[in-house]
């Protein structure tokens, strides 16, 4: 009998085993970019990059733009990369939509052997954050909506021109040298503190206080952070970004940019589902 439990036991062992190596083997298969966001782009009209700003800032903007700055009104960002849950690394890919300085839509799928296991919709739109989850729906909460509008500004930085033509933006020099960054809130003054690379003038890290989950006794340090750089439409935006909750010690969403996308209609896109 003991040697019949001990075999038993055994086989449960070779099976998990395998069962752990398969998806591990999984968990290294990257899946297929979403296809090309099939809508031409029209050229850019520019603009004068405003005075006044601080040393940093405006250092920033010329590194990033030149002498002149796109009007940007929206834009399609895809790409790939991986999600952290619940310690795992799934391989992802992604798109979001956003209407400039207004409201966004991400479309996310977590994959397994390159075919999605989940799938979120996330929404901020009319200054209200929805998250449609594979456990359920997230809205009609104020401390998502706050968390959802510093994301909003965080990922602005995809278009950095908005930064400096929007006249709700604010950027100032603190005494520690860093530069902040205070973006529009109908509720709460809301501000990144911003570190730029000193050998390229170009943000290299971005913190501010965020709400993680609407029950939560109170905010926690948000930190994005870019690794690297490309050259779209004149400007230099981030190619590689990662996104970290500074008690978790490690970034919990890696973004590579594979496509972007600027000007294109999106009012009906940003309300729908999928990619």
């Amino acid at each position: 009998m003991m040697r019949l439990a001990r075999r038993f036991v055994l086989s449960i062992a070779v099976a998990i085993a395998a069962v752990v190596g398969i998806v591990g083997l999984g968990l290294r298969v990257r899946p297929k970019p979403f296809p090309a966001y099939a809508v031409p782009a029209p050229p850019l009209d520019m603009v004068e990059i405003p005075a006044g700003l601080p040393g940093a800032a405006e250092r920033f903007a010329r590194a990033s733009m030149g002498e002149q700055a796109p009007i940007i009104k929206s834009a399609v960002i895809s790409g790939r990369g991986w999600l952290r849950l619940n310690g795992i690394k799934f391989p992802a890919r992604w798109r979001f939509v956003y209407q400039a300085g207004e409201g966004y839509r991400h479309y996310i799928e977590a994959t397994l052997f390159g075919q999605p296991v989940m799938k979120v919709n996330e929404y901020y739109l009319d200054g209200h954050g929805r998250m449609e989850l594979p456990f359920g729906v997230v809205e009609g909460e104020p401390r998502i909506d706050l968390a959802a509008n510093l994301g909003l500004w965080a990922e602005t930085i995809w278009m950095p021109a908005v930064w400096f033509a929007d006249p709700r933006v604010t950027w100032s020099e603190a005494n520690d040298g860093t530069t902040r960054l205070i973006v529009p809130s109908d509720t709460e003054e809301q501000a990144f503190t911003v570190w730029f690379d000193p050998a390229t003038d170009l943000v290299q890290r971005m913190e501010t206080l965020r709400w993680r989950d609407a029950a939560d006794a109170a905010p926690i340090v948000w930190i994005n952070e870019v690794h690297a750089w490309m050259d779209v439409d004149g400007m230099k935006i981030p190619s590689h970004v990662t996104v970290a909750w500074e008690d978790q010690g490690q970034p919990w969403f890696n973004l590579e940019v594979e496509e972007v996308v600027y000007n294109v209609d999106v009012d009906e896109y940003i309300w729908a589902k999928g990619s």
